[in-house]
C-alpha cells in the first residue's frame, strides 16, 4: 500500500483512514514530536522520510576536467558600462558644454575600464607565463 500515513483518505482506494483531518493532523504532530530529529522536515503528505543529499559542485574543477577555460571574475565590465552610460548621455541634444563634458568624462571612464580589463587583468591572469615560467593552461 502506497499512501501517506496522515492523510484523511487512502490514495489507492479512497478508504477513510482518519475520522477527521483535525485528528490526522494531531496524530501527525504527535508522531513528529516523538522523534524530532529525522522527522522535522516531513510533511503529512510524504510517503517516506526525506533523504538529504549534499549536492556541492566545484564548477571550476568540473570545467577543468572537461577542458573548459573559465575566466576569472572581474569588475572592469561595470566600469566600461559606466563610461558607456556617460558617452550615451553625451549623445542627448543638450547644451554644447554639457555634451562635451559628458563625452570627456565618459571617454575617460570607458578607457580606464578597457585598459584595466585588458592590461591589469591580463597581467594578473598570465602572471607566471609573463615572468618566463611555463604555466599550465
Amino acid at each position: 500500500m502506497t499512501t501517506a500515513r496522515f492523510v484523511d483518505h487512502c490514495r489507492n482506494c479512497g478508504y477513510k483512514l482518519w475520522p477527521s483531518s483535525v485528528m490526522a493532523s494531531a496524530a501527525f504532530k504527535a508522531w513528529r514530536a516523538a522523534d524530532p530529529e529525522p522527522r522535522s522536515k516531513v510533511s503529512r503528505f510524504d510517503l517516506e522520510l526525506p533523504v538529504e543529499e549534499e549536492a556541492v559542485v566545484d564548477y571550476e574543477a568540473r570545467a577543468h576536467e572537461l577542458g573548459i577555460h573559465i575566466f576569472p571574475n572581474s569588475n572592469w565590465p561595470f566600469t566600461i558600462c559606466l563610461g558607456a552610460l556617460f558617452l550615451g548621455l553625451a549623445a542627448i541634444p543638450l547644451a554644447g558644454a554639457v555634451r562635451i563634458a559628458l563625452a570627456v568624462i565618459g571617454g575617460v571612464i570607458f578607457l580606464v575600464g578597457v585598459v584595466g580589463w585588458v592590461w591589469v587583468e591580463d597581467q594578473k591572469m598570465y602572471e607566471a607565463s609573463a615572468a618566463g615560467g611555463e604555466a599550465e593552461h
